[in-house]
């Protein structure tokens, strides 16, 4: 299994003969490093229906009929505009061809703007805990620290955990190391930070509070094998 961080919350891993994209950010994402011409995944995962999160999921999906998958009326809206989804609930797990997907909760707000300065809802936000190959990577997506995620720890061998450390709109720095503590990650990595002003962030700083000192920077492109 292979995973690749590209700038934000966009997360790759190629799997099972699959390419997965969480939370596809390409366009008007300065950090990143993929172009949607060049991108073409098989499946899109969606932690929640915010713009920099969705992105480009729907030119990318009617493109190469990509599944997107997502919570239940996050999934519903967007099949609404003509792609193939599959929804899905907090609490929840799917067994797919590429492997297994569990929802989360976030504690964190969604809902998608439209030109005309209307709010859609779409359903709760989530992290997304994904297992395949015999290894489980968890998505936390655009969250708070809360206590249960050492349940979560508790209930998943989790071999690579994305945490956001940008704080303002996510944990910052000191919450999400608390938050690694209790999912018991074997390896942790910082995203959803200096993208814009209000998240700009050191993540040395994130790494060093860790207790575990199983933190790891991942420049964007850098590439995991698990």
């Amino acid at each position: 299994m292979k995973v690749s961080f590209h700038g934000h919350a966009v997360v790759q891993v190629e799997t099972n003969g699959k390419t997965i994209l969480f939370d596809p950010f390409i366009t008007g994402n300065s950090l990143t490093d993929l172009r949607v011409e060049d991108v073409k995944p098989d499946v899109i995962i969606l932690t929640h229906g915010h713009g920099d999160h969705v992105g480009d999921t729907l030119e990318l999906a009617k493109k190469h009929d990509a599944l997107v998958v997502g919570i239940a009326e996050l999934a519903t809206y967007l099949g609404w505009q003509g792609v193939r989804t599959h929804g899905m609930n907090i609490g929840g797990s799917y067994e797919f061809d590429f492997g297994k997907v569990t929802l989360t909760p976030a504690f964190h707000s969604t809902g998608y703007m439209t030109v005309d300065e209307q709010i859609i809802y779409l359903g709760m936000p989530a992290g997304v805990v994904f297992s395949a190959e015999g290894k489980t990577i968890y998505h936390v997506g655009d969250t708070a620290l809360y206590s249960d995620m050492k349940l979560i720890g508790d209930k998943h061998a989790i071999d690579l955990a994305f945490i956001p450390i940008g704080d303002n709109f996510t944990m910052g720095p000191e919450d999400a190391a608390a938050a690694a503590k209790l999912l018991q990650a074997k390896t942790v990595v910082p995203i959803h930070y200096n993208t814009f002003p209000p998240i700009k962030q050191d993540p040395n700083r994130f790494l060093e509070l860790l207790e575990a000192g199983n933190g790891r920077i991942m420049e964007v492109g850098d590439v995991i094998e698990l």
